[in-house]
């Protein structure tokens, strides 16, 4: 059992998972969503994770985090993702661990980042856009808003004109933005796996046909249990990635990790729907808030197909007897 596993049940983590859940009830409604949906912003539930400490959460206390390891931290953005918070917290948490590489001043408030300005996640709402060059990191000068999007999921991604700002260099800019998107990508889809898997059991279990629970259904149990490892999957290799990347990316657990992960969300958002039958396409059915981010997130940051090639050329390049070692971290 990894370290992140173990640590799974400690007390502390347990109270994250409850502050989190807290702060999901009394400040994201279904009303919430919608407004959210419809381009507003919403501010009681980002000042109430910000009182609480996650908006910071991923930064050390020297940063002005709160003191949380880095895999607590993963374990609150996850459970944002279950509750399909919409706000920005994974592009906070990415932008201010880019300026903490670069050793910049990391702001208060919502950021984003951006590298060429285009459906940049939350880009109107944030306070601050961190621009990443190829071997370069800053934050926008009076970035000007061109055109508001939104994905599949309903998160606002905008493009952003961006004249100037005040770089620093840092080798490699780039690439390390794609590899902490990538990671904090798959921990929110493990999450959002998480919470399908939680409503196909509970529809199998209320819904009744023939008589009795759709769940007693040799079929429906089948599905289930393809939804369950599917969710497991996920859950591990997210696990494994964060706990390899605490301090900086790595590249081959992360790989896997978006890759794998990837996959999970296209089969685990089917299944959920299978299981839900109808009901589960209405907007009435919350099933859509998480699978709808589950079909948006595996496309950013690259997709499962990019990450097995890279994984592929990785493995190539270390040759066949270098390949027993990489998986065993031998």
């Amino acid at each position: 059992m990894s370290a992140i596993q173990e640590s799974a049940a400690s007390g502390m983590q347990q109270d994250l998972l409850k502050t989190i859940d807290r702060v999901a009830e009394a400040h994201c409604p279904k009303a919430a969503r919608e407004s959210a949906e419809a381009g507003e912003w919403p501010a009681a539930l980002w000042r109430e994770l910000d009182n609480v400490g996650l908006v910071r959460a991923a930064l050390p206390e020297s940063a002005g985090g709160p003191g949380l390891d880095f895999g607590d931290a993963m374990v609150a953005l996850r459970r944002t993702a279950y509750h399909a918070l919409p706000v920005p917290l994974a592009e906070t948490m990415i932008a201010g661990r880019m300026l903490l590489a670069a050793g910049l001043d990391v702001p208060e408030g919502a950021l984003t980042v951006t590298a060429d300005g285009k459906r940049v996640p939350w880009g109107a709402q944030c306070a601050h856009v961190v621009v990443i060059g190829d071997d370069d990191v800053g934050l926008a000068e009076e970035p000007e808003v061109k055109l508001v999007e939104k994905n599949l999921a309903g998160e606002p991604r905008v493009q952003l004109g961006i004249a100037k700002s005040k770089r620093k260099r840092f080798p490699g800019a780039r690439e390390r933005l794609l590899l902490e998107g990538a990671l904090l990508r798959s921990v929110q889809m493990s999450g959002a796996l998480e919470r399908a898997l939680a409503y196909a059991l509970g529809y199998a279990n209320e819904r009744v046909q023939f008589g009795r629970p759709i769940g007693k259904f040799q079929a429906v149990q089948h599905m289930l249990a393809l939804l369950a490892g599917q969710a497991a999957a996920a859950s591990a290799i997210a696990d494994a990635a964060v706990e390899a990347s605490a301090q900086a990316p790595d590249e081959f657990t992360i790989a896997a990790a978006k890759a794998r992960v990837g996959e999970a969300a296209g089969k685990g958002a089917e299944i959920a729907h299978q299981v839900h039958g109808a009901m589960g396409f209405t907007r009435e059915h919350n099933l859509h808030y998480v699978t709808r981010r589950l079909w948006s997130w595996r496309d950013e940051f690259g997709n499962e197909a990019h990450w097995q090639m890279r994984l592929g050329r990785m493995v190539a390049a270390k040759g066949a007897d270098a390949l027993w070692p990489m998986l065993t971290g031998n």
